[in-house]
């Protein structure tokens, strides 16, 4: 309970910052991905406002590594996934030889297998 309390305690005023920015920085900026193109308002590009540029690029940021981080797990994904599939067939090996020792141990068992099989 404490963890989500202090949740809302940092995102509530993180949010309310975020929207201050926002309409802080409404004015009209021109977007061009050509660095030798002039800084004015008639140069070829797109207008819009600031903090839009601004959460489009935290945006494009955060896609960007979270592909790179999922990227660069999949070594790990395939590891982990060849070691499920170890470990299912080990355990069904020890089963067998469990089974296996408790029929040597108990040959009302070893009957009963042999009759289930049958």
């Amino acid at each position: 309970m404490s963890r989500r309390l202090i949740g809302w305690f940092v995102l509530i005023p993180l949010c309310a910052l975020l929207v201050v920015f926002a309409l802080a920085n409404r004015h009209a900026v021109v977007v061009n991905f050509n660095p030798l193109a002039a800084a004015d308002l008639s140069a070829p590009g797109a207008g819009m406002p600031l903090f839009l540029v601004i959460y489009a690029a935290l945006f494009f940021g955060i896609a960007l590594g979270g592909i790179a981080v999922w990227w660069s797990q999949g070594i790990f994904r395939r590891e982990m996934k060849h070691f499920r599939k170890k470990s299912e067939r080990l355990e069904a090996e020890l089963a067998g030889y469990r089974r296996q020792s408790a029929a040597a141990a108990d040959p009302a068992i070893a009957a009963a297998d042999e009759l289930g099989r049958q």
